[in-house]
């Protein structure tokens, strides 16, 4: 059997470590595989720089790429770009916030996707197994239809609460036998049916046809709302989840062989479950909050970076957090110009480019396990 988080070219050659071409033919291995690793990224980190700013050119207002980099050099301070205040505001205010936000949650979701794939052993989970995404969907109507805590936390922090709230019943739900993936996915399908209930309720009882609009369109994902604060604090958190799953990639890498192996290789697989549950439903609890609630991108996604790079983590989460950035700042800007002056909701693109994908796994996983 392979050590977790092994792959070709690490380890020594069978026979003792030296294999064809002598012994340093492993480290010679490892070290083309960070180079590649490397230029993989910076081909990522390129591409979706340019996708940015491409999508940010694409509506209304005639803009060229060139405009968008001396506008956003003019605010950090490299010069003027020469533009008219209209254009300056498109930019800087309205389009490179939403696409950034946009870039994000693709991000965020994209890795919270492949951390459960992983920590559950199920390649059809994603973040809102848990129920997040229902909590929330409960926390924004009681502020939105009911008004509670509406001149306080307003619209994402009802919505930040309710996830919150949604993510504890689940802990509570699973907390039995030793908390087992199993018993998580039960657990987050019961919260999932019960907020779902609850905000079903609550729209038919009480909100208008204006209100039951406005919820629907937030709960089907928009980032038409996409203000610097959204930027920031979302930006934030995904980094720092990020940075704690990197840290951890190995732990993950020993639970695709089952927990007893994980367990075997000393990692302490209670507290590393508990903490990556805590990171992901954080991360997205965060993103809903800010965009609503967006399917599918945490769910087709990290397959499609593990046919890249493979299921090593260490890789496979920067991949696919670029995969994810990339993808939803283009669905973004097909949901805001494809029927101008109308906009679709983002999660209504996103799953029609995810069911297909999602068909397309489950038929290649209508065999035995």
């Amino acid at each position: 059997m392979p050590v977790p988080g092994s792959g070709p070219g690490d380890g020594p050659a069978p026979g003792g470590g030296a294999g064809p071409g002598g012994a340093g033919a492993g480290p010679a291995r490892r070290a083309r595989r960070r180079l590649t690793g490397s230029a993989l990224a910076a081909v990522g980190i390129g591409v979706l720089v340019l996708s940015i700013a491409i999508a940010i050119t694409i509506g209304p207002a005639d803009l060229a790429v060139s405009d968008v980099f001396g506008i956003v050099g003019q605010h950090l301070g490299l010069g003027d770009a020469g533009v008219t205040r209209i254009r300056d505001g498109i930019v800087w205010d309205l389009r490179l916030p939403r696409t950034l936000l946009a870039a994000i949650c693709g991000a965020g979701l994209a890795i919270c996707g492949a951390i459960m794939q992983s920590l559950l052993r199920n390649p059809l989970a994603d973040p809102f197994v848990l129920g997040i995404s229902s909590g929330a969907s409960t926390g924004a109507v009681l502020v939105v239809v009911l008004g509670i805590g509406g001149g306080i936390v307003g619209l994402s922090g009802g919505a930040f609460i309710g996830a919150v709230v949604a993510f504890t019943v689940v802990l509570l739900l699973a907390a039995g036998a030793g908390s087992t993936p199993d018993r998580v996915v039960l657990a987050g399908v019961a919260a999932t049916q019960l907020f779902s209930a609850l905000t079903s309720f609550i729209v038919t009882s009480s909100a208008d046809a204006e209100q039951t609009r406005g919820v629907l369109f937030w709960l089907l994902g928009s980032l038409g709302g996409a203000g610097w604060n959204d930027v920031a604090l979302c930006g934030a958190v995904c980094l720092v989840g990020l940075v704690v799953c990197l840290a951890v990639a190995p732990a993950l890498d020993a639970f695709a062989f089952g927990e007893d192996a994980a367990a075997s290789l000393g990692i302490p697989v209670r507290w590393i479950r508990l903490l990556l549950l805590v990171v992901t439903a954080l991360i997205t609890a965060t993103l809903v909050s800010a965009a609503g609630a967006i399917g599918f991108v945490g769910l087709v996604l990290p397959h499609a970076a593990r046919a890249v790079v493979g299921p090593g983590h260490r890789v496979l989460l920067p991949t696919t957090a670029l995969i994810g950035a990339i993808f939803l700042v283009w669905v973004d800007t097909v949901a805001r110009t494809v029927f101008d002056p109308q906009e679709l909701p983002v999660g209504v693109v996103t799953a029609l480019v995810g069911v297909p994908a999602f068909a397309v796994i489950l038929y290649r996983r209508k065999g035995p396990a």
